[in-house]
């Protein structure tokens, strides 16, 4: 391009890009916001793409792009171009969507610029990508992107309401992924990205009530996942997801009523953490998935969830188990044995067997509802004798009870001995307890025929002893076959 056909302001980054210096003309203090769209401030795309292009140097130069304040005319089209320089085009409007579609460059900074729409699938960044602050009305594509210093978003709008507002699917980030307090009117498409370092959504904004907030199925985390104080409309879809560190919705606001607001079934991570968390509106899907420590409050679980194959070894905080079983009852599978012997096994770790039995237990009675009835009769007796095995003393209160009532009644009417003069003095609670206690024999059971009630009232404590005794067994075979 000849540069005599140039604006001054043409010009003026012309001679500036060989030796790096920026171009500011963003309005002073004091000047009137207005004048940014003044024919003053307008650079033609061509005109950025031919500098680009030719890659003028001086010896002992670095050159570069830098500009601030601009108004890009037409459209930026650098698609397949290599470019050798760093790129700094902040502040600026770009009038039409700015393709980068399988560019390469060291270096793009577009922060605080306002954009259509960025199309770079396939874009290879040596250094970082920044668009801090950026406005940008549609969509950026960056699907299987290559960004060796990272991706900076903090604060910037993107998205229209239509449609993903940022794609980063199959992409691979050096360093982190960097967007606090982003707004996406849209959903955010991460699905099978890499991301070495961080991805930071910490106080972010997404709408997309009719489709997937956050799509990060099948995503890479070298470190954390941070979403604290993220609001999200639409599901987060964390399937597959394996992330190195702790994956964090502190204080977040998840809300895809009458579909699954949180789907992070065959994910893992070192911790999942719903600290202070607003209760999640919409289903959770977390079958499958594997962490060291879940920290969440009951409340912040919804009516509907998905826990089998979950697996997990500590829940914080620390609560009683039956503020933790109710969750138990909620999950759309029905009755998942898994689910329980997880929980049990959480608080056995921590020493607590007292709540590891009542888990245990809340199993068995769980485990009665689908069993034909001649086994949910069977197993109300276990429950009400011993506890299904998890509540020993119950058997001895009923032995003491059984054993009072026979000694009370026999003591009042003694039963006639089977031969006169022979055999050992009849005792009251020493009968009744050869009557109780099946393997035991006292001898008073055989030398002694009790007749009429008291005759019934021995039939019984025989069956009932015998109940107990299998019941007991079966208990303790039970809780010893426990891990």
């Amino acid at each position: 391009m000849d540069i005599t056909d140039l604006t001054p302001l043409e010009r003026r980054i012309w001679r500036a890009f060989p030796h790096g210096t920026a171009v500011d003309v963003r309005p002073g203090e004091g000047e009137d916001p207005a004048a940014f769209r003044s024919a003053d401030r307008d650079v033609r795309a061509e005109v950025v793409r031919a500098l680009l292009l030719a890659g003028s140097s001086e010896p002992g130069e670095a050159p570069a792009l830098r500009v601030a304040g601009a108004r890009i005319i037409g459209a930026l089209d650098l698609q397949h171009v290599e470019i050798h320089h760093p790129v700094r085009l902040t502040s600026c409007h770009l009038q039409d969507t700015l393709e980068l579609d399988g560019a390469q460059t060291r270096q793009l900074d577009l922060s605080g610029s306002h954009l259509s729409a960025l199309a770079a699938t396939s874009l290879r960044v040596d250094g970082a990508l920044r668009l801090t602050g950026c406005r940008i009305s549609g969509s950026v594509r960056l699907s299987n992107a290559e960004i060796s210093s990272g991706i900076f978003l903090a604060g910037a709008r993107l998205g229209s309401g239509r449609g993903w507002a940022l794609q980063l699917d199959h992409a691979s980030v050096g360093a982190d992924v960097r967007a606090p307090r982003l707004v996406a009117l849209g959903g955010l498409h991460l699905g099978t990205a890499r991301v070495e370092g961080a991805v930071d959504l910490e106080d972010a904004r997404i709408e997309n009530a009719d489709g997937d907030a956050l799509d990060a199925a099948r995503l890479t985390v070298g470190t954390v996942l941070n979403a604290g104080g993220l609001t999200a409309e639409g599901r987060v879809r964390l399937t597959g997801a394996k992330v190195a560190g702790w994956i964090s919705f502190i204080e977040a606001e998840l809300s895809n009523p009458g579909g699954v607001a949180l789907g992070i079934s065959s994910c893992e991570a070192t911790q999942l953490t719903l600290r202070d968390a607003q209760p999640v509106s919409g289903d959770v899907r977390m079958h499958y998935s594997t962490f060291k420590v879940i920290e969440a409050e009951p409340q912040v679980w919804p009516a509907t969830v998905r826990l089998e194959g979950l697996r997990y070894e500590a829940l914080t905080p620390r609560l009683p188990a039956a503020d933790r079983l109710a969750l138990l009852q909620r999950d759309v599978d029905g009755f998942v044995p898994h689910s329980y012997e997880q929980l049990a096994a959480s608080y056995r770790r921590v020493g607590d067997d007292v709540d590891a039995r009542a888990v245990q237990l809340a199993e068995q009675r769980r485990r009665r509802a689908t069993l034909p009835w001649y086994a949910k009769l069977w197993g109300c007796v276990q429950d009400v004798t011993v506890g299904y095995g998890f509540r020993p003393t119950r058997a001895g209160g009923w032995l003491l009870a059984l054993l009072l009532l026979g000694s009370a009644a026999y003591g009042l009417h003694h039963p006639p001995p089977l031969e006169h003069g022979k055999g050992p003095g009849f005792n009251a609670p020493v009968y009744t307890l050869d009557l109780l206690l099946p393997i035991m024999d006292f001898g008073q059971q055989a030398a002694f025929a009790p007749t009429g009630l008291y005759q019934w009232l021995s039939y019984l404590l025989i069956a009932v002893g015998w109940v107990l005794a299998t019941t007991v067994a079966a208990g303790i075979t039970r809780a010893l076959s426990r891990p």
